[in-house]
C-alpha cells in the first residue's frame, strides 16, 4: 500500500502554506483555528436547505447537505476509476477543495431555481461569483485571503480546463439523478418534469469521457454501493430528540471531513494526509449503513459491547461493502473504516499506529500516507456538540439535547488533537449560549 499512496496523490498536489501558517498560535493554535462559529453555522445552514421543494418528495426530504455528501462520494469513486481504468494522475487536494469551494458557493445561491441559476451564470457569472465571494468573507474572517483568491480562480476557470472540476461537476448531476429518481417516481405527470428528466440525462451524458461514468451507467455493483451510501441520507442523527436542524448520518459525515480538512491544513499536513484526514472523515460512519447509528451511551452500556459491535462493523464491511467496489480500493476502505479513531502511518508496506503528535514530527510526509484519526475524532465529537448547540440556539430545549449539550461540552471543552487545541470553538459556543 505504502508504493500505491503516491499514485492516489499526484506530486505537483497544491498546498496553500504562506497565508494559512500565519494563522498558528504557540499555545496549541489556541484562540487562532481556522474553522470558528462563523464558518460551522453557515455549513450546519446547508442542512436546512430543501432541495427539489417545488416537488412531491420524501417526508425526510433531500437537503443540500446530504446531496454536497453524497457528491463527494461520487467524486471519490469517478476520481479513483480515472487512475485505475485510465492511469489518470488526479490532484486529490485541488478536487476536495474545489468541493468544498462548490459546497459554500451553493450555500449562498441554493435557493435559486436551477435553470434560473444557469442562465444567471451564462450571463453574469462574474457578478454573481463576487457578490458571492463578500457573503461568505463577511461573514467568515478566519479565514487566510489566500483561501479565498484560490476560491475566485476555481470559480473563474471552466470546467473543461482541469480534470478535478469535471470529475466535481459529474459528481453534482449523479447525485442529483440519485435523488431525481424518487421525484419522478412520486411526481409523475406534474408538468416540466419530463424536461428535468431529460436535461438531467443530457448533462450525465456529456461526462460519459469519464471512466466511472461509463461503469455507474451499467448500473453494477459500484452503482449498488453509491446506492447503498446514499441510504445514509435518511438515517437521521439523535433519531429521539426533535432537533433544528436534522441532520443525517451522511451530512455528519461530510461536515467531519470538511472539519478535517481544515484542521490538516492548518498543521501543514502534506497531500496524502489531507487527502486521508478528508475522506477518512468522510468515510468514518460508513459501517453504519449496515448497523444504523448506534448511539455511544449503548456501545459503553454493557462491557464489551463496544468491542463486538466494531467486530460485527468489521465483518460486515468485508461482506457487503467491499464486494461493491473494484479490488483496488479495498485496502484504503478498510485503512478508512478498521480503526477509524488510530493515528496511523504505513511503513514497510504495514500499518502502524502512532500519535498525531508523532506524525507531525516525523511522518508528514506523502510517502507515510499518513491519517491522524485523533483529529477525525475530535471532529466527530465537535460536530456532535455542535448538533445539540445549533438546535438550542434555535429554542428546541428537550431533556435528550440538553443532557448531551453539557455531557459533550464538559467532556470535551479542553479537547485536544496532537498540537490543535479544539477548546476556543467550545468556548464560542458556550459563551454565546451564556449571553442568550
Amino acid at each position: 500500500m505504502e508504493a500505491k499512496a503516491k499514485l492516489y496523490i499526484g506530486s505537483d498536489a497544491i498546498r496553500l502554506e504562506s497565508d494559512w501558517g500565519k494563522i498558528k498560535r504557540k499555545n496549541g493554535f489556541r484562540g487562532g483555528m481556522l474553522m470558528n462559529k462563523a464558518l460551522l453555522e453557515l455549513i450546519y445552514e446547508a442542512a436546512s436547505f430543501q432541495r427539489w421543494n417545488d416537488h412531491i418528495r420524501p417526508h425526510k426530504g433531500f437537503t443540500e447537505l446530504d446531496k454536497q455528501g453524497h457528491k463527494m462520494f461520487f467524486a471519490y469513486i469517478l476520481g479513483r476509476f480515472e487512475e485505475i481504468d485510465k492511469k489518470t494522475s488526479i490532484d486529490w487536494v485541488k478536487l476536495i477543495e474545489g468541493g468544498i469551494f462548490e459546497f459554500l458557493h451553493r450555500l449562498v445561491v441554493t435557493d435559486i431555481k436551477p435553470p434560473v441559476f444557469y442562465k444567471l451564470m451564462e450571463k453574469k457569472s462574474e457578478e454573481l461569483n463576487g457578490w458571492v465571494l463578500e457573503e461568505i468573507q463577511s461573514r467568515i474572517k478566519t479565514l487566510p485571503k489566500e483561501f479565498f483568491n484560490e476560491f475566485e480562480k476555481y470559480l473563474q476557470r471552466p470546467s473543461q480546463d482541469f480534470l478535478e472540476k469535471r470529475i466535481l461537476k459529474a459528481a453534482h448531476y449523479l447525485a442529483t439523478n440519485w435523488e431525481f429518481k424518487f421525484i419522478y417516481h412520486m411526481s409523475k405527470g406534474l408538468y416540466g418534469l419530463e424536461e428535468t428528466k431529460q436535461r438531467i440525462e443530457n448533462e450525465i451524458e456529456e461526462h460519459y469521457n469519464l471512466a466511472g461514468v461509463q461503469k455507474l451507467s451499467l448500473s453494477k455493483k459500484t452503482g449498488n454501493f453509491l446506492d447503498l451510501v446514499g441510504q445514509l441520507r435518511f438515517q437521521q442523527r439523535w433519531a429521539q430528540a426533535p432537533r433544528i436542524p436534522e441532520t443525517s448520518v451522511m451530512g455528519h459525515m461530510l461536515i467531519v471531513g470538511i472539519m478535517g480538512y481544515f484542521v490538516t491544513k492548518q498543521i501543514d499536513g502534506c497531500s496524502n494526509r489531507l487527502y486521508n484526514n478528508f475522506f477518512g472523515g468522510l468515510l468514518h460512519d460508513l459501517p453504519e449503513v449496515l448497523t444504523r447509528d448506534i448511539i455511544s451511551p449503548v456501545k459503553r452500556s454493557v462491557q464489551g459491547l463496544e468491542d463486538l459491535i466494531k467486530d460485527i462493523e468489521s465483518r460486515q464491511v468485508e461482506e457487503q461493502i467491499l464486494p461493491l467496489v473494484p479490488e483496488e480500493l479495498h485496502e484504503e476502505i478498510r485503512y478508512f473504516t478498521d480503526n477509524e479513531f488510530a493515528s496511523k502511518v504505513i511503513r514497510n508496506n504495514k500499518v502502524e499506529v502512532v500519535s498525531t503528535d508523532a506524525i507531525c514530527k516525523k511522518y508528514n510526509e506523502d510517502r507515510y500516507f499518513p491519517l491522524d484519526g485523533e483529529i477525525i475524532i475530535a471532529c466527530d465529537r465537535l460536530a456532535a456538540f455542535l448538533e445539540t448547540a445549533i438546535s438550542l440556539q434555535h429554542g428546541i430545549r428537550s431533556h435528550h439535547i440538553l443532557e448531551g449539550y453539557h455531557a459533550l461540552a464538559e467532556k470535551n471543552k479542553d479537547l485536544k488533537a496532537g498540537p490543535v487545541d479544539f477548546s476556543c470553538i467550545y468556548e464560542e459556543f458556550l459563551e454565546a449560549r451564556m449571553e442568550e
